[in-house]
């Protein structure tokens, strides 16, 4: 793909500005409970938003006087923490809604995602019921997850180079677009009654590949949308976001499922993505910052990643974490061994980590006041290895669901600041590359983890498993502060890669 050439106004047009382009006060606020606060403005550097909003997408046009825009603040010292110290404790304790108060292209893209992502947990549902009553094979619905890692690892890899190289709106745009024509696809298959697995195997690759090319542009989008200071609770509020999907889209698509087919599912995942196509098509249009030569190459990500100590470490500590300390594939094994249970305890031990999660990013408001996250992401990797350890050594059935939510939390609290280490510390012509690396990651990582656990599990028992796995996430975070002094004196007012 060729590069686009830039001039410097350009390059300046392609930043956001602080505000929503021409958005009306209240425009989302309602769907997220919120009333706009005027007066906040001008503490934060953001300009309240006035006027009316306009049919299609905004025009970049010149950048206006002003406050330095979100994009721009990573390149140095981040600002001064604005958050009020003299407010109530327990306002303080809730995830902070600033981001989503202040900044009108955050608040419609959060709530679009939140939404599409309910839908999609609907549509993985429904895939896996469909699956099983077509073949009535659970090898086969296992298959579901192989045809979709490979797109995920593929395309996440190249879908970040991209995100580096053209407009990220735009990418944004066509992969929600995809994502939204393959839910109608599926919605049509099912209401025509065609019965073909290999439909749905193809529907699923191709799904992943839409959300693997275009995830790592809508997270590149975030530090262009909201001031540096605000991405800890960003990320916060992206966790609140991804979870309700997990936990409330599983729940409504079984629902829908028993009582209309899985037909029903997939039409209303269809009808979701409006929200988050809507998102896309009112922001402004986001090309990388930067001087940028050639093609963005995916090597070239990984050498970057290679040469900046502090992201490397941030992404071998998450590595850690889910390849020793990420036991889901025993969990059939251990509701019968360890409880003497049964499917359904199976699900209590699934969805235990998600629930631990959720509450972790609902009581987020003390995020943006840590300034050592590099000292935050190993205590939160190790209290992770901790967790899972102790739930392998007690043998009961809902201490062990509040260690996995213990686990869960910490997980939260670790991928809250390793988020924000890469998208504040890394150059923004970087972003899309390492959140595609990020992809990778998050895709291969629970694989690995799987295949760690159920190997051990079948050398000892589950219970050794969980226990040394536990231990070893613990002993390779130990292992990451002695070899790398630098990630524990990591500081955010002056962050370095």
């Amino acid at each position: 793909m060729s590069n686009d050439q830039h001039s410097t106004s350009a390059a300046s047009a392609d930043a956001p500005p602080e505000a929503g382009p021409g958005a009306d006060p209240a425009d989302g606020a309602a769907a997220v409970g919120l009333a706009p606060d005027a007066g906040t403005g001008a503490a934060s550097g953001v300009v309240p938003q006035t006027g009316a909003a306009p049919s299609g997408p905004a025009s970049p046009g010149p950048a206006s006087p002003g406050p330095a825009s979100p994009g721009t603040e990573a390149a140095g010292d981040l600002p001064a923490d604005p958050v009020a110290t003299d407010a109530p404790w327990y306002r303080r304790a809730f995830a902070d809604l600033s981001p989503l108060r202040e900044n009108a292209d955050y608040r419609r893209v959060w709530s679009g995602q939140a939404i599409s992502s309910i839908g999609q947990q609907m549509t993985a549902v429904a895939v896996s019921v469909q699956v099983y009553d077509l073949t009535g094979s659970a090898f086969a619905t296992g298959l579901v997850g192989i045809f979709s890692l490979v797109p995920l690892v593929v395309f996440g890899l190249y879908g970040g180079a991209i995100a580096d190289t053209v407009d990220r709106r735009r990418l944004g745009l066509i992969g929600s677009g995809g994502l939204a024509v393959v839910s109608a696809v599926l919605a049509a298959q099912a209401l025509a009654g065609l019965g073909l697995v290999a439909v749905l195997y193809a529907a699923v690759a191709v799904q992943a590949g839409f959300f693997a090319l275009s995830s790592p542009a809508r997270s590149a989008m975030i530090p262009r949308l909201v001031p540096s200071h605000q991405l800890p609770a960003a990320n916060a509020l992206n966790t609140v976001s991804m979870n309700l999907g997990l936990t409330i889209g599983p729940m409504l698509g079984g629902v829908l499922i028993g009582a209309y087919g899985a037909q029903a599912a997939y039409l209303v995942d269809t009808v979701a993505f409006t929200g988050t196509l809507y998102a896309m098509w009112r922001l402004p249009a986001m090309r990388p910052l930067g001087e940028r030569k050639g093609r963005a190459s995916v090597l070239d990500g990984l050498r970057f990643l290679r040469e900046q100590p502090n992201l490397r470490t941030s992404f071998l500590a998450d590595l850690a974490a889910m390849v020793f300390g990420m036991p889901r594939a025993l969990f059939p094994a251990i509701a019968i061994t360890f409880y003497g249970g049964d499917a359904g305890t199976v699900g209590l031990l699934v969805s235990a980590p998600a629930v631990g999660a959720l509450t972790g990013a609902l009581f987020s408001g003390w995020v943006g006041r840590v300034h050592r996250q590099g000292v935050a992401v190993l205590a939160a990797v190790a209290a992770w290895g901790l967790a899972i350890a102790a739930f392998g050594v007690l043998h009961n059935l809902w201490l062990g669901l509040l260690l996995l939510a213990v686990a869960g939390c910490a997980d939260t609290v670790s991928m809250i600041f390793r988020n924000t280490m890469m998208q504040v510390a890394a150059p923004d012509e970087m972003r899309g590359r390492l959140q595609g690396i990020f992809i990778v990651v998050v895709a291969g990582g629970p694989r690995l983890g799987d295949f760690e656990s159920g190997t051990v599990a079948a050398l000892t028992n589950p219970t050794t498993s969980v226990i040394s796995g536990g231990l070893a996430c613990v002993a390779a975070v130990l292992l990451l502060a002695a070899r790398r002094p630098a990630f524990l004196a990591y500081d955010a007012r002056h962050p370095t890669p």
